[in-house]
């Protein structure tokens, strides 16, 4: 094992896949802005086509700065191959489309993602494929929606905005033994706060525009590769191929061939650069962001103008047992919800703040608020935004890593002037 594979998680993070030696010294990786490589001989060509090396071509392809992040993220997650897209979306939609063709079904649960719950509820069903929505926590009904269909199980590590938390080991255990994958998107949480590869899980997502990168600079995505899934014929009968090519990496070589590639989905360089940036204080800016919303989720919880919160760090929420079990004594991520008396109240409260950025974003190492109902969610009907927990008197908050006091105080003064 690479001796830097055996260092605790706050090392790795700042060390995996460093290598100045090749970079002239550099302690950081070169951006290789360049569409194309230039190649030595037509047989070198030749053989970088046949995978016989692993040469770059031309970006849409590979590019040196992406694959140094792909290294990282694969082994901050402890999976054996990572992919970087140009979004997390992108990330989310090569990875179902891997598994899925027309007439496919997937379960997934109900607690997603905007842009997430449209793809699935909306877009592929326009290809014949069918998204099986159970609550994301309630195992029993994940197993009961799998059928001979089925090609795998979906599920967020924290819910956005619902902050429900499902069992991982659980539901990895059902979809194995329906011989399918699990599917995490661990975003929310990052491989600080929860390795979902570790608790069974076979790929892993991430949208790296937010924690990994850190501060608002970069849009990127990533799909992490466990290698341990045998991918049975019976369910996944086009897989051999890559099976023969690649043996435990069929999957990722499945996805960058059939669909990375050819979709156009690359990541700029210089993204790649700035998330790598952003990964060396991932550790230290996760330990804030739980720490903060944990004061935070405590101060707003006395303040008689909310209806209610929703932050699974609290004794008394739903999955605050899932999520000590998951993610032991680290936190609970750095996201809370809480209501006020309805949207003309929230507008009020977001126009007072002054400290909290009003974004369409989170993980930023800036605190920053939403009002999902009337943005992100607009177009949804009111049934289907039940469904996902969003009602005109949620606001989102992703808190982020300046003074807690400073972040109640704005907070505070805001409640006071509705």
């Amino acid at each position: 094992m690479n001796e830097k594979n055996t260092y605790r998680f706050d090392t790795r993070v700042i060390h995996a896949a460093q290598s100045p030696g090749d970079w002239a010294g550099s302690t950081l990786p070169p951006i290789y802005q360049t569409a194309s490589h230039y190649h030595p001989s037509a047989e070198n060509l030749s053989d970088t086509f046949a995978g016989k090396n692993t040469d770059h071509v031309y970006m849409r392809l590979t590019n040196p700065t992406n694959r140094i992040l792909e290294e990282k993220l694969a082994a901050l997650e402890g999976g054996m191959k990572a992919v970087v897209t140009g979004s997390g979306m992108a990330a989310i939609t090569n990875a179902c489309l891997t598994l899925l063709r027309a007439g496919d079904e997937f379960v997934t649960g109900n607690s997603l993602f905007m842009s997430t719950y449209l793809l699935f509820a909306n877009v592929f069903k326009k290809y014949g494929i069918s998204a099986r929505l159970v609550e994301s926590t309630d195992m029993e009904a994940i197993e009961a929606a799998i059928n001979p269909k089925t090609r795998f199980v979906y599920l967020e590590t924290i819910g956005n905005p619902k902050m429900d938390i499902p069992d991982i080991s659980r539901a990895a255990e059902i979809a194995h033994r329906n011989n399918i994958p699990l599917i995490v998107d661990n975003t929310m949480a990052t491989p600080y706060l929860c390795r979902p590869l570790e608790l069974g899980a076979d790929i892993v997502i991430h949208s790296t525009t937010k924690y990994l990168a850190g501060h608002g600079t970069a849009t990127g995505g990533a799909v992490i590769d466990g290698g341990n899934f045998d991918w049975p014929e019976e369910r996944f009968p086009d897989f051999k191929p890559f099976i023969d090519r690649k043996g435990p990496l069929a999957y990722s070589d499945k996805l960058w061939r059939e669909h990375h590639i050819n979709f156009g989905t690359t990541q700029a360089p210089l993204h790649a650069y700035l998330t790598m940036i952003g990964l060396d204080t991932l550790a230290l800016r996760m330990e804030r962001h739980m720490s903060n919303a944990m004061a935070v989720a405590y101060y707003l919880s006395e303040r008689d103008e909310l209806s209610w919160i929703n932050y699974p760090g609290l004794p008394d929420h739903p999955s605050h047992t899932v999520g000590r079990k998951q993610f032991g004594e680290k936190g609970y991520g750095g996201v809370l919800a809480f209501g006020l008396k309805d949207q003309e109240t929230c507008f009020r409260f977001i126009r007072a703040l002054t400290l909290v950025y009003h974004l369409a974003n989170l993980g930023d190492c800036k605190s920053l608020v939403i009002h999902p109902c009337s943005s992100q969610y607009l177009s949804f009907d009111e049934p289907t935004r039940r469904k996902l927990s969003i009602t005109p008197d949620l606001v989102r908050l992703s808190v982020g890593i300046e003074a807690a006091e400073d972040i109640c105080e704005d907070l505070g003064r805001a409640l006071d002037s509705i």
